[in-house]
């Protein structure tokens, strides 16, 4: 009874818990939606026409985004203000691309929305001019139902996306805060990604967006990585670049104990479901031991490259002559930008199968070229 009694006060104390934090939640949220609507309301009343003659800003503090709206209907900048400002971006919002374009040049934003039929300059136009003055703005037309052929074509002039007019106050929301996601996970594949040394068993709390090298291990053109035992055998394994890329392992094929390799030639195969992967030895020499733990649990080696993930050992034939060709320190971190950098474009082309990587033609790009470089 006293444990019934414990456990009903313990779910009694999480409900409460989670309705506080909701409650202030919502209350966090608007009071910000009211420090907004303030915002709005004294903003578009000051006097901005030494930049441009029709320009009306609204600044919020700690803006998701900074937009600018050029429509030559004030009816439909007066909404874009309204409803754009209230869900937390700061907006600035003229009639004529002219004036549109002269702001792009002084300011930093991170979309243009733009009208599609405008006089004087047309929605076609601002697009061009936008992206040949600042390549990294997202630009959306604004277009209505008989022109979305031309919304379309616009795309190939350089817009990311079009929205349609008429629109409510939720589907413009909606659609802003989708095109903030698509543009920072575009600016984070973009960002130049961080590769540390650090200790073998550190690379299990390496954030996933970030890369790891195994200090005092060598790294082969093959993506596996070779530690020099105190017992003079030397450890091998997959490195972080691999782990990442790959993803879950199903299973590992380790090779044979007494077997005898050359530098480059297949030292073991890693399998993810139906789909087989080939890495190569980074060093010459004959097998004297196999982590038979992989063989019934393939996670240490997603979880644990450079410690508890090893996949065998090697007793080197040629260590002096070969280590030349492996790299170590600073070098693998140059080396890794330019293999990431790599990796991402061929991520980018079409795929037959979206959003999974392709491992035949990993294994082409990767691993043998440059085993057999």
């Amino acid at each position: 009874m006293t444990a019934l009694l414990i456990l009903l006060m313990f779910a009694a104390f999480v409900g409460l818990d989670v309705l506080v934090r909701h409650t202030a939640r919502k209350l966090r949220e608007k009071r910000e939606r009211l420090a907004r609507a303030a915002v709005l309301e004294s903003a578009v009343r000051l006097d901005f026409t030494h930049e441009a003659k029709s320009l009306k800003r609204v600044d919020v503090p700690h803006p998701r985004a900074r937009i600018l709206a050029v429509d030559d209907e004030p009816v439909i900048l007066d909404s874009f203000r309204r409803i754009l400002v209230l869900e937390g971006f700061s907006v600035d919002t003229v009639e004529t691309g002219q004036e549109a374009l002269g702001l792009v040049q002084r300011n930093n934003y991170d979309f243009v929305f733009t009208d599609l039929k405008m006089p004087g300059m047309t929605g076609v136009e601002v697009v061009k001019g936008v992206k040949h003055l600042r390549p990294d703005v997202d630009v959306v037309v604004i277009t209505g139902y008989g022109s979305i052929d031309t919304a379309v074509e616009t795309l190939q002039q350089g817009a990311c996306e079009y929205v349609q007019k008429p629109f409510s106050a939720d589907e413009l929301g909606d659609f802003a805060r989708k095109l903030l996601i698509k543009r920072e996970a575009r600016l984070e594949s973009q960002r130049k990604p961080v590769v540390r040394i650090v200790n073998p068993d550190l690379a299990e709390i390496v954030p996933a967006n970030e890369y790891c090298v195994p200090g005092g291990a060598f790294i082969a053109p093959g993506h596996t990585w070779a530690r020099i035992e105190p017992g003079g055998q030397v450890s091998v394994g997959i490195d972080d670049f691999a782990r990442k890329a790959l993803g879950a392992i199903t299973e590992v094929i380790t090779p044979e104990h007494g077997r005898s390799v050359k530098q480059g030639e297949t030292l073991f195969t890693l399998k993810q479901g139906k789909e087989t992967l080939h890495f190569t030895t980074p060093l010459s020499g004959r097998v004297v031991k196999e982590n038979v733990d992989l063989k019934h649990d393939a996670s240490p080696l997603a979880r644990s490259p450079y410690d508890r993930g090893w996949v065998c050992q090697l007793q080197p034939s040629n260590l002096a002559g070969e280590l030349d060709k492996l790299k170590i320190g600073k070098p693998v971190i140059e080396w890794y930008q330019e293999e990431i950098a790599r990796l991402r474009k061929s991520q980018a082309e079409p795929s037959p199968a979206p959003g999974m990587l392709d491992m035949g033609a990993f294994e082409a790009q990767f691993l043998e070229p440059a085993a057999k470089a």
